[in-house]
């Protein structure tokens, strides 16, 4: 019962009715009554829709940054210096100034973004 209570507080219920859909199964009448061979698989697809969600927010910031970094060093025309050289200093200023890890940490125990 621990197990079963720890994972539905963390799946989304889509992702649940879409387990159920699958089996065939009817829905159940309380969270007692959802099987574990559901509610596993429901908990890992509602858990890697989470990371992906996580990750692409992590990495569109810094994907704006490089951006921003290769058109200054083209408009200066400093072709021949790597963005990166110039962008990794920058995403690793932004990641500490907004206090990254502790907004990815705090979004993956919510088990949401």
């Amino acid at each position: 019962p621990p197990l079963r209570a720890f994972l539905l507080e963390r799946t989304r219920e889509k992702d649940l009715a879409l387990f159920y859909e699958v089996a065939d199964a009817a829905q159940p009448a309380t969270p007692e009554d959802v099987p574990l061979r559901i509610a596993i698989p429901a908990f890992a697809v509602s858990e890697l829709g989470t990371a992906f969600r996580l990750g692409f927010l992590v990495l569109l910031p810094f994907l704006v940054v490089d951006l921003v970094v290769a058109a200054v060093l083209s408009a200066l025309g400093m072709v021949m210096l790597p963005p990166s050289v110039v962008a990794l200093p920058l995403k690793l200023l932004v990641f500490v100034s907004v206090d990254g890890w502790h907004l990815m940490v705090r979004s993956l125990l919510a088990g949401a973004v």
